[in-house]
């Protein structure tokens, strides 16, 4: 289902995030970085018409998104959801994932163009500033009582999650303790800013964005806490030059470095 931008913008505002208000449109993007030079070129000579193009991107890329093309509408929710919507034929132009599962599966279906790594990032442990529940580790989340929030399984962050319970074979005593499961990583963030939860998985850079409400707890190697993000052009796109002329901008060196300076590692 939808993860709307309503219910988006008053969770990021009940947390003190900022630059998601403006993020609800859309965008496009590439299959092969050797697209780049000519994508660029593509956006000034675009077919599709001057049309802006139309982004399906995770709720972790809500913030660098907008940063690194203004101009784009956005739609930003969890990666499953999005991933849902396109197959239903929603009108999306590029689809932007937290994880290259979701893109993968659209491709095997002939749907989108094949996925490119624009990016990574970091699954970390969030406490609320005041930490009632006095977590300084991975292991504390497996004390009975504590509260925890993850994503469902069916966006990547919850994936993530579950794979590093795996990897430090906690599964069965962290699942014990979860008490909410949230559609996409902001709700996640924001149920530990408020306080209904004592601890919650999210990336690095939803951590950033929401200091000084939380603080972060860093997994241990073995967890494996890398998390991919990948982009692909959908193959029903109505602004295919728009759509890999934003791929382009976000594989060139300024879309990298807007990349970076929100915390995101390298692809």
């Amino acid at each position: 289902m939808t993860v709307s931008c309503a219910r988006r913008l008053t969770a990021v505002a009940v947390i003190g995030l900022s630059a998601v208000a403006g993020g609800c449109g859309s965008s496009s993007s590439s299959t092969t970085s050797t697209a780049v030079g000519s994508a660029v070129q593509a956006s000034s000579t675009s077919a599709s018409g001057g049309r802006d193009p139309t982004v399906f991107a995770a709720a972790s890329l809500t913030d660098v998104m907008s940063r690194i093309d203004s101009n784009a509408k956005y739609t930003f929710g969890g990666s499953g959801a999005l991933e849902i919507q396109i197959e239903q034929g929603a009108p999306a132009d590029l689809f932007a994932a937290a994880s290259p599962k979701q893109p993968a599966a659209l491709y095997a279906k002939g749907l989108v163009d094949k996925p490119v790594e624009f990016a990574t990032n970091t699954l970390v442990l969030i406490v609320p500033k005041r930490n009632p529940a006095h977590i300084t580790s991975v292991s504390d989340i497996t004390k009975p009582g504590v509260k925890l929030v993850i994503c469902n399984a069916t966006v990547p962050c919850g994936d993530y999650a579950r794979t590093a319970f795996a990897n430090l074979g906690m599964t069965s005593t962290a699942m014990k303790n979860v008490v909410s499961q949230t559609t996409d990583v902001t709700q996640t963030v924001a149920e530990v800013a408020l306080g209904q939860a004592d601890a919650g998985f999210v990336y690095i850079t939803d951590a950033d964005a929401a200091k000084g409400k939380v603080t972060v707890v860093r997994l241990p190697a073995k967890a494996k806490p890398e998390a991919e993000d990948f982009i692909a052009v959908v193959k029903h796109s109505k602004a295919p030059a728009a759509a890999q002329a934003f791929v382009g901008t976000v594989l060139s060196p300024a879309g990298q470095a807007k990349l970076a300076a929100a915390g995101f590692g390298k692809p």
